[in-house]
């Protein structure tokens, strides 16, 4: 494949917010540690605290990874520092972005191994096998068809158990065509959702078959052991609802520079956690409760729960990045542009609780364009950045360039302007009343013009139908929906295509610290 690359401001897809983090404004630097930079690890290095029980942590991974019969891919060594990314347990890996964020934490773990031989960096993905939004996992998307997990489901989606899930294998096995055309991927994803019970442990072989080769490390922390590490955070942030305090005189700060925020902290971060059961904690009349059931707490029978149940605390998505990094040796976190953002707002509670806050890295972005469709695009002399553009402007654009007349008016209504500019000053003369007159009737006229010049447009465009008739197809395929591909488009549909290549490619090509969005052309 050939790579191309532009800038994330050039794309026109992501907000201000990411895009002055990634030009350094001086603004956002009160709410992150270290810049995404090799200067900005160099610098976390040797600061970073040794927190984390790694020993405990491996014995963790390794008992995970034993139970569903595949070796953990450790280095020599042991994991040292750890690169991660986290996203939902999304069905077949869902949108292509799942893909872009394991890429990009295998390739800034390798960057980072040649830039300083001396430690060892190990990228993992963060399972979230606590979140209980079933809606936002239960589908993928497959060239505009919906493949979707047909289920009534409860509590943690980790936990679910994977037998229904029949349907909607085979409906994604046919779509793709599979059986002619992806045998590696149809016998993948059988396996990781018929042989074992639960999401969380097929979601891991699933991954761990795409890339465990290239040393990534899948973390369920959903898990006792680790929790009973957070237990004493859990206990003290429930009762003294420190996050709340911190996250919400954040907000205000990052508020008065402008920034919208993406998360909304609780008075408590912590839902409650049993099979079938995630329900949000709550401090009503003195005891904690747990919303929609009968279970409640005094402040004395919260601290015994915790020490003996830390598992059934889970935290949210304000508060699971701080779980994240007291149990990982972590120095860099890779996520999309809301998460970035969100992360943005936890700074001073990581300053609270003594924890270290990673760098911050915006997940590489991509396009993929096939033979046909650059063909296509080399013939209508389109340059990336141009596939960006809007589909009526590019089609106007492309109009304007290749058509034997002129289509605009430009030059005739600045005539016209400045025949209006003495009129208005004739008029002004014999009556000051006159001259809104005046400009009312060049404003008529100025609509009537506008109107002019796009019917001129549209009858020309008449001309070059089949051009702009390719130009619709190209933009449909590559934004479906006006969106990004890879916020919509399911990875299956180009790895039945290139395979394992796809993801040599995709490591290959993708630059974490060069922040630019990549489109990668066969």
């Amino acid at each position: 494949m050939d790579a191309n690359c532009i800038s994330y401001k050039d794309t026109g897809y992501f907000s201000q917010t990411v895009i002055d983090y990634l030009d350094d404004a001086p603004t956002l630097r009160p709410f992150y540690s270290y810049r995404p930079t090799f200067d900005g690890f160099s610098q976390i290095i040797p600061n970073k605290k040794n927190t984390a029980d790694t020993d405990l942590l491996i014995n963790v991974l390794r008992k995970q990874y034993e139970q569903s019969g595949i070796k953990l891919p450790l280095q020599a060594g042991g994991l040292g520092f750890t690169v991660t990314t986290g996203h939902q347990l999304n069905i077949f890996a869902g949108p292509l972005y799942f893909i872009y964020k394991i890429v990009t934490a295998i390739k800034l773990a390798r960057q980072l191994k040649e830039r300083f031989p001396e430690h060892n960096f190990t990228p993992v993905y963060w399972m979230a096998t606590e979140d209980h939004d079933f809606a936002e996992i239960n589908y993928t998307k497959i060239g505009g068809l919906k493949v979707q997990w047909q289920l009534d489901a409860a509590g943690a989606t980790g936990r679910l158990l994977t037998k229904t899930i029949r349907q909607a294998l085979n409906q994604y096995k046919g779509v793709l065509g599979m059986e002619q055309h992806g045998p590696e991927l149809a016998a993948l994803v059988e396996t990781a959702y018929t042989k074992f019970d639960k999401l969380a442990d097929a979601t891991r072989y699933l991954v761990h078959a795409l890339f465990g080769q290239y040393g990534l490390v899948i973390v369920d922390a959903d898990d006792i052991e680790l929790k009973r590490e957070f237990a004493p955070i859990i206990e003290q942030d429930i009762i003294q609802q420190n996050s709340f305090k911190n996250i919400t005189a954040t907000d205000k700060k990052l508020h008065d520079i402008g920034v919208h925020t993406q998360i909304h902290s609780r008075e408590i971060n912590f839902f409650y956690l049993t099979d079938n059961l995630r329900e949000r904690l709550s401090f009503e009349d003195g005891r904690y409760v747990v919303l929609n059931t009968e279970i409640s707490f005094s402040e004395e029978e919260l601290k015994q729960e915790i020490k003996e149940h830390p598992e059934r605390f889970s935290p949210n998505v304000a508060m699971r990045p701080l779980y994240q990094e007291v149990i990982l040796p972590n120095i860099a976190y890779i996520g999309g542009g809301a998460e970035v953002v969100y992360w943005l707002q936890l700074k001073a509670n990581f300053d609270h609780y003594g924890v270290d806050f990673p760098i911050l890295l915006l997940r590489n972005s991509g396009l993929l364009i096939h033979k046909e469709q650059r063909a296509k695009i080399t013939n209508l002399q389109f340059t990336p950045k141009d596939l960006f553009t809007g589909t009526e402007s590019l089609k106007q654009r492309w109009v304007t360039d290749h058509s034997e007349h002129n289509l605009t008016l430009a030059s005739e209504w600045q005539e016209m302007e400045a025949l209006f500019e003495k009129i208005k000053q004739r008029a002004g003369k014999i009556d000051s009343t006159l001259v809104p007159s005046t400009s009312a009737v060049e404003a008529r006229l100025k609509k009537a013009v506008d109107n002019l010049e796009k019917k001129l447009m549209r009858a020309e465009k008449r001309t070059y139908g089949t051009r702009l008739e390719q130009i619709e197809q190209i933009k449909t395929a590559l934004f479906p929906g006006n969106s990004l591909q890879e916020r919509t488009e399911n990875f299956g549909l180009y790895y039945v295509k290139w395979g394992q290549q796809l993801i040599e490619e995709l490591i290959r090509h993708f630059e974490p610290l060069d922040f630019e969005f990549c489109i990668l052309s066969e």
